[in-house]
């Protein structure tokens, strides 16, 4: 079988990259070739919002080049990936809409959990030591430009994930002034975020061993630890060696030294105070650098996704953890949602005929039944917008910004009605598939948290079936579920109104 020929575009803060994958069952992603322009759009992205026209000119006549090497390697098939340089602009769709016209190439922002998902799925590419790693506690770390993402592993799955703004460009340009006043400026890195780390320590490290450490990306492995990480190992030793011999020399000095670029050379300092910060806290005595990329996470999900290559690593369930571990922190009950998750499931895949919908869906309704009571830790009696706003304001590792959007309205419009023409709504209606999407979620959310209304999980089991407009659901309980029965009329015309369709419930004979 012949290789699938991938190229996969990584548009960052520093600098525009290209690898070509080849792609096939057995040996998996091997890279042909990696090609990188450097060209800090951080800078005026993170300061003013925008990038200039110049600018612009450069990222079209990168991608220009890249397009020449693609044919020559005969690829058609890519993906351009975007990161905070572009999440923080002011006017992202424009520029976004300029270098389509002019290259035909479509660049995707991808929110920040989108970004660090792929990059964890680019160490999972690496399947024999991932997978062994990640049994005892880990700490994934990734350093961008603009933030930093902390991802925690234990026992094979992911149990939580944390961004923090304190990107290596981000603080050199916040720090820019200030450098010049002190002669120590690793300690004045230290110092800027003291606090953020003190506050991510103590809310999410409490009770948690970290055993194992992996340093996301090739920053290091292409800087300061060209000559020690033969076996992708930096011991604890090793760094504090190489932070006293490189933190007090300027940045033409590690410039020279290195064979880098001056702008990308200033963002030495603040990166290795960063992880010397992050190594302390975890207490650990050693850091896996990999060196894979972003590159690496977009081939790889790429080829899983068009089932070119298999993975043994549960990814959904990574996503799944993180839903869960959010409703912990906000004391959903555990009983009501797994009860409430299993009736979902059921009608779910019960009425794949006519809903339309795929796997995708049903994992957001997976997720939107896990989070959809999370708003009554702030406001009983205001749950809906409570809870819509705690899932707006929190990442979801694997998602993106509209996916978790469409989520928040899922359980907004579990206990808010929903009026498909209301004005107000304006957002549903610039897309009216996103808005029939909402609609079908929220109406088996509905029916599914209904009957659980009691919170006793007195329905122990129920299988749907659909026969020409008429879907059967058949409930199985050996308890009173009359007052389940009886709130169910709106829910139910709803249901109708959204599918279609006649709904027959009733309980299992017996």
């Amino acid at each position: 079988m012949s290789a699938t020929v991938f190229a996969a575009i990584d548009i960052g803060s520093y600098e525009i990259g290209m690898k070509i994958f080849e792609i096939s069952k057995k040996p998996g992603l091997h890279v042909v070739n990696d090609v990188r322009y450097p060209l800090e759009l951080g800078t005026e992205s993170f300061s003013v919002g925008r990038l200039n026209i110049e600018t612009v000119d450069k990222i079209c006549a990168i991608l220009q080049d890249f397009k020449r090497i693609m044919a020559e390697f005969g690829t058609t098939q890519y993906r351009a990936c975007a990161t905070s340089a572009f999440r923080e602009l002011n006017n992202p769709a424009v520029v976004i809409e300029q270098v389509f016209v002019r290259t035909g190439i479509h660049i995707d922002i991808l929110s920040n959990a989108e970004q660090h998902f792929l990059g964890y799925k680019s160490i999972a590419a690496m399947e024999k030591n991932f997978k062994m790693v990640i049994q005892k506690g880990t700490a994934i770390l990734d350093v961008g430009s603009g933030s930093i993402q902390v991802s925690l592993f234990d026992n094979d799955a992911l149990v939580s994930t944390q961004n923090l703004k304190l990107g290596s460009m981000r603080i050199r340009e916040r720090l820019r002034d200030l450098e010049k006043t002190t002669p120590h400026y690793d300690q004045l890195v230290s110092d800027f975020i003291r606090n953020d780390l003190g506050s991510y320590q103590r809310l999410q490290l409490k009770d948690r061993s970290i055993s194992n450490v992996i340093m996301m990306g090739d920053f290091l492995t292409e800087t300061i630890f060209k000559e020690e990480v033969a076996d992708n190992i930096i011991t604890k030793a090793e760094f504090d060696k190489r932070y006293v011999q490189t933190v007090d020399k300027t940045d033409l000095e590690l410039s020279r030294e290195m064979d880098i670029d001056p702008d990308y050379a200033s963002l030495v300092v603040p990166t290795l105070v960063i992880i010397k910060s992050f190594l302390e806290i975890f207490n650990a005595e050693s850091i896996w650098v990999p060196g894979v990329s972003l590159h690496d996470g977009i081939a790889y999900d790429y080829a899983e996704k068009n089932k070119l290559i298999k993975s043994t690593h549960d990814f959904e369930n990574d996503i799944l953890v993180a839903a869960r571990n959010i409703a912990k922190r906000y004391s959903s009950g555990k009983n009501h949602i797994q009860g409430t998750t299993e009736l979902a499931m059921a009608m779910f895949d019960g009425m794949k005929k006519i809903h339309g919908m795929g796997k995708r869906e049903r994992l957001l309704l997976r997720i939107a039944v896990q989070l959809h009571d999370c708003g009554k830790y702030i406001s009983i009696g205001d749950v809906a917008e409570c809870s819509y706003n705690i899932i707006m304001a929190t990442e979801i590792i694997g998602l993106s910004t509209a996916e978790r959007r469409i989520i928040a309205d899922v359980v907004r419009y579990n206990n808010t009605k929903f009026i498909f023409s209301r004005a107000y709504e304006m957002e549903l209606e610039r897309d009216p598939s996103r808005s029939l999407l909402v609609a079908k979620l929220a109406a088996i959310l509905r029916l599914a948290n209904a009957l659980d209304r009691s919170h006793h999980q007195k329905v122990k089991g129920l299988k749907a079936a659909l026969k020409d407009r008429e879907l059967s659901m058949v409930m199985d309980s050996d308890e009173d579920i009359s007052f389940e029965l009886g709130l169910l009329k709106d829910k139910v015309e709803f249901f109708e109104e959204v599918f279609g369709i006649r709904l027959n419930i009733r309980r299992k004979k017996g």
